[in-house]
């Protein structure tokens, strides 16, 4: 491998972490809290709707394929990389990997799943709602800084700063 796939390799592993991140931010810092403003059943119906038009190819090759690519990059940065970048390199990997992927399949998923299940405008969905915004949303900013602080590791790599 040439190091100039690998860096190529890491600025889009950058990209798509910094990417994601911003859609984590977003919702962090704007769109779960104009939900929460809405009756229960308005923010639900409209948060059901959102988990499933999220599952759309922009999406998920933009998320599942970065989570593919740190893995692919962490693979081939610790066997053929410059010893200088690898721990950059590793440590972006692993934030997006665990922080970002991770936390979305361990605890955001479980919860929109539960949610999914509910009727908007039921008496469940309305107990329901305040809790899956307080817990959805502390995961998710926990999510949104693994991404940026992915894609800000990769980009030290890149440009070998300490």
């Amino acid at each position: 491998m040439t190091e100039g796939l690998l860096s190529v390799l890491t600025l889009l592993a950058a990209l798509g972490s910094g990417l994601i991140g911003g859609v984590f931010f977003a919702f962090s810092t704007f769109v779960m809290k104009a939900l929460s403003r809405r009756p229960a059943a308005e923010a639900v119906a409209a948060m059901q709707s959102i988990n499933i038009v999220v599952i759309n190819p922009w999406f998920m090759a933009a998320f599942l394929g970065t989570a593919a690519l740190c893995l692919l990059l962490a693979v081939l940065a610790f066997t053929q990389g410059p010893a200088l970048a690898l721990p950059r390199i590793l440590a972006g990997a692993a934030l997006y990997a665990v922080g970002t992927f991770g936390v979305t399949m361990v605890f955001n998923v479980p919860r929109n799943n539960r949610l999914a299940r509910m009727q908007p405008a039921s008496a469940e969905a309305a107990a329901y709602w305040p809790r899956y915004v307080a817990e959805w949303t502390g995961w998710n900013h926990l999510h949104t800084i693994a991404a940026l602080a992915a894609s800000a590791a990769f980009m030290l790599a890149l440009f070998g700063i300490d």
